[in-house]
């Protein structure tokens, strides 16, 4: 492989009980649209002894995020690396071994880090989780205990102290509130959109600035809160990942998106909750015996993390055409979320 020997350099020169490291052939798990993902077997020398293991890369892709970029950051990289290392210090969630990170381009063609290999089950997107796969599969009682063990572990990034964590960095503006984050993301989109029509997501965002409450108190947010977003063991979390959209904001940006994402799954595959499915109502209670927290009305997050979607998707789609995988008149991005937008928008 490209990247085997100057991988194995830097696995000795950075950890500290590592003599020597031998890299196998990269593997690169399908889905997700942000940083590269790659599964990478290594053996291991230490004191003389060997050891077949796996590790995991995760490395900065050239074009620009799929999120919008909230503060003043060399790459999607670091932020996950400085987030990550803050919930492995300061907080009660699972977060995979971290075992280095490098800004430095020339080691791997572009900033990367690395972290033990946690196996595992993922919900996946494509094909969706509810359509195929161990969630399908399971009874009642598991699917009960994947959603409440998710919430818990949603609230448990939401518990964590700002300051102490040193994540103040995740934000440049004195007020976190919900309509900062709507000015974000409607920026976005309309950049994204560069003048094209996209109605659905532009009624949405109205509908937002006139639904969403002031206020709400800020935590860290994950960003992107789903279950396809947790490693699972005997259906309960075993590593939470993908944390390059986090930042401060109200706890129901990452509820209206974790509800959000569950609607969509089932919706756009033409299925109702599968038995052990939760309602809303039932999660957002959890939530609040979890974290002390009352909500309250959910509704206009929930549509707030719709719209937010929407412009994820066109973003996704501007990148495919970056790629030359899609035409430049492409019309793709217009479809994917009108499933849950338009029950959501009452059309």
């Amino acid at each position: 492989m490209e990247f085997a020997e100057p991988l194995a350099r830097w696995l000795v020169d950075t950890l500290d009980d590592v003599d020597h490291a031998e890299v196998g052939d990269f593997d690169r798990p399908s889905g997700g649209y942000s940083a590269e993902t790659l599964i990478v077997p290594v053996t291991f020398t230490r004191d003389g002894s060997t050891s077949d293991e796996h590790i995991v890369l995760r490395r900065e892709t050239p074009e620009p995020p799929v999120y919008p970029v909230q503060v003043p950051v060399e790459n999607e990289i670091d932020i996950q690396w400085r987030v990550m290392s803050a919930l492995t210090e300061h907080a009660d969630v699972p977060i995979a071994p971290l075992l280095g990170y490098e800004k430095d381009p020339a080691v791997l063609g572009s900033p990367f880090f690395a972290m033990d290999f946690i196996g595992g089950e993922i919900p996946r997107e494509d094909p969706p989780y509810v359509v195929e796969g161990f969630y399908v599969g399971a009874n009642a009682e598991q699917r009960t205990r994947m959603i409440t063990t998710g919430v818990d572990t949603m609230a448990g990034v939401h518990a964590v102290d700002v300051q102490q964590a040193g994540l103040e960095w995740l934000s440049t503006d004195d007020v976190n509130d919900g309509h900062r984050q709507l000015r974000i993301w409607r920026e976005h989109a309309e950049q994204e959109l560069d003048g094209r029509p996209h109605p659905l997501m532009m009624d949405a965002f109205d509908r937002v600035a006139d639904e969403l409450p002031s206020g709400g108190t800020p935590v860290l947010t994950w960003g992107d809160a789903r279950l396809g977003n947790v490693i699972w063991q005997d259906f309960s979390p075993a590593c939470l990942t993908d944390f390059e959209a986090a930042a401060i904001a109200p706890a129901e940006m990452d509820v209206g998106w974790w509800l959000m994402f569950e609607q969509w799954s089932h919706l756009s595959a033409g299925l109702d909750p599968y038995p052990g499915s939760l309602s809303a109502e039932a999660q957002l209670d959890r939530y609040a015996a979890t974290s002390g927290r009352d909500l309250g009305d959910i509704a206009p997050w929930v549509l707030f993390a719709a719209a937010r979607y929407a412009a994820i998707v066109v973003r996704v789609m501007n990148r495919m055409v970056e790629r030359e995988i899609l035409p430049a008149d492409q019309t793709i991005y217009l479809d994917p979320i009108a499933p849950v937008l338009r029950p959501l928008l009452d059309l």
